[in-house]
């Protein structure tokens, strides 16, 4: 790799399949051969060796709306080298068009792709040939989501020689001699106006409430086996360690213990959830999904395309809270504090059918659920409002249908996983350690004395303060009110098992999801999602604690 190697980003607006052109240009598994508008939200980088260069995938760039993810995408077209420009071959001439007018590329060196050459008509070719005499430029015709070779040289000598781009008066292309015939994607059921929204919410059902379900249950059966084979001999094999290094690998927050048993309950709902999102995105079906419901969410501030991270959220929060950096600049702060509230990670909801359970009240978690989602709604609408009338995409264009392929769907899933096990377990791991500590020192038991006397506004014993109390660190906190295998709980009326949950899992966010927010969109926003959530969950579990003494 020589010291003046160039930098290629590639640019273009959403759905046009520059994630899948990068991987087959640099055979990596990014994870990002989706047919779904904004899939990448973050940058990824290769170099290839074939051109000396760096080759960059940028997300999809939006002409109606800002984001993280856009602004990213300007951020790395500026200081590139040369520029990729990438559009569709379907609709070619009004990509162009947007790409000129929207981006600097005045004086840039550049190349273009026209992809979804599959799917374009004849006329392409003489497309490409207008573009290369008209804008000075090599431009290449090819299907990015079956790169072949020799399609990818092309590519490869096309960046490897690009030319200074002859920018049209007003931004805008020579029009060529002839006009592309369209070739728009098939209509279906989810575009009618009447049974659009209600078929995709049947949908959602079934794409993430199954997955879910099919998680907890291997989970539910896996966990005995693996305490008694694996976690409980490794316990005893380290009760003559020192008593702090047993605090924190084999206590009740230990990283070996807790730890373990966070990842058990998380990381098949992200897996699982991963591969149904994976599935729709190459299907071309979640974006129908999201614009169908798209009216129904501007109801409470969200736009169609927040659906996404809110759904995330179900299998972790930090994952979600990255994932909302395609949103709208306009709509993300509410989508992150729908997630805050109403996204109840794994291991919220897997500790919450625990506690449920042992309280012989198992069939709580469906009530429980409908509130969280109508009273998480509830919240967003009231501290943020209605979301603004821009619409969810700007070239109005629905995705293709087509057939999903394993490469691909692999491809995706291994990015979601690296993305949970790099970026959310260490996270997750860290927050083991510190409870641990906390646990140990008796700070947690002194906070939970002085929270006690506040159980008696919602009816609840005091005793169980420490499982809200825990549950701030961490969700599975709520966990420890299944002490005496339950004795406790079984002690209390069903109402009460139902407020105790509800304010345990929605008094706060836990610290992690919290810190990530900050990191995210500041300390200060994200001390404002702590503060207005337990507000409404206090409101809320008070309301709830009258209205349940009544029945």
């Amino acid at each position: 790799m020589s010291e003046d190697t160039s930098t290629v980003v590639m640019a273009g607006l959403e759905s046009v399949g520059k994630s899948a052109l990068f991987r087959g240009l640099s055979h990596q598994a990014t994870g990002d051969e989706a047919n779904f508008r904004g899939s990448t939200v973050v940058c990824r980088r290769c170099y290839l060796a074939d051109c000396d260069c760096h080759i960059v995938d940028s997300p999809g760039l939006r002409t109606a709306a800002d984001s993280a993810a856009t602004s990213l995408a300007l951020e790395q077209i500026s200081a590139a080298d040369t520029v990729l420009l990438v559009a569709r071959g379907t609709h070619a001439q009004s990509e162009v068009e947007s790409l000129l007018r929207e981006l600097s590329l005045a004086g840039r060196r550049a190349a273009l792709a026209l992809t979804f050459a599959d799917k374009a008509p004849a006329e392409l070719e003489q497309l490409a040939v207008h573009y290369r005499t008209t804008l000075g430029i090599p431009v290449v015709v090819v299907n990015a989501r079956e790169l072949t070779s020799e399609a990818r040289e092309r590519v490869i000598a096309a960046v490897r020689s690009p030319r200074v781009l002859r920018m049209p008066a007003g931004g805008t292309a020579r029009a060529a001699p002839f006009k592309l015939a369209q070739v728009r994607p098939s209509e279906t059921w989810f575009e009618r106006p009447a049974a659009g929204p209600w078929l995709a919410l049947a949908a959602l059902v079934v794409l993430f409430a199954v997955p879910v379900w099919l998680a907890f249950t291997f989970s539910g059966w896996f966990q005995p086996w693996v305490d008694e084979a694996v976690i409980d001999p490794l316990v005893r094999s380290l009760e003559g360690w020192p008593e702090l290094a047993q605090t924190l690998l084999t206590g009740s927050y230990g990283v070996l213990t807790l730890g373990w048993y966070s990842f058990l309950w998380a990381f098949p709902v992200v897996a699982l959830l991963g591969l149904s999102v994976a599935l729709t995105e190459e299907m071309g079906i979640k974006d129908r999904i999201t614009t169908a419901l798209d009216p129904w969410l501007r109801r409470i501030g969200l736009a169609g395309r927040d659906l996404i991270p809110v759904l995330s959220g179900f299998g972790c929060n930090v994952v979600a809270v990255f994932q909302s950096r395609a949103c709208s600049s306009c709509t993300r702060r509410s989508c992150v504090s729908m997630i805050s509230f109403g996204s109840g990670c794994s291991y919220q909801i897997g500790a919450t059918l625990a506690v449920f359970g042992a309280g012989g009240h198992g069939w709580l978690f469906i009530p429980y659920l409908v509130l969280l989602v109508a009273v998480g709604a509830l919240h967003t609408r009231i501290w943020h409002g209605g979301a603004v009338s821009a619409p969810l995409n700007p070239l109005n264009e629905r995705s293709f249908l087509q057939r999903p392929t394993w490469r691909a769907l692999g491809w995706r899933l291994k990015a979601t996983l690296q993305q949970f096990l790099l970026q959310a377990m260490p996270i997750f791991l860290g927050i083991c350690v510190a409870c641990a500590l906390l646990a140990r020192y008796g700070v947690m038991d002194t906070l939970a004395r002085w929270a006690a006397p506040l159980m008696g506004w919602f009816a609840l014993p005091a005793e169980v303060a420490p499982g809200i109390l825990f549950s701030i660190l961490r969700k599975d906190g709520l966990l420890v009110l299944n002490v005496g295998e339950g004795a406790m709980l079984a002690a209390l009326t069903a109402s009460q098992v139902l407020v105790l949950v509800w304010l345990a899992s929605t008094l706060t966010a836990c610290l992690v999801t919290l810190w990530t927010v900050g990191r995210e969109l500041g300390a200060g926003f994200a001390f404002k999602v702590a503060g207005r959530q337990a507000l409404t969950a206090v409101i809320s579990g008070w309301l709830l604690a009258i209205i349940l003494s009544l029945v």
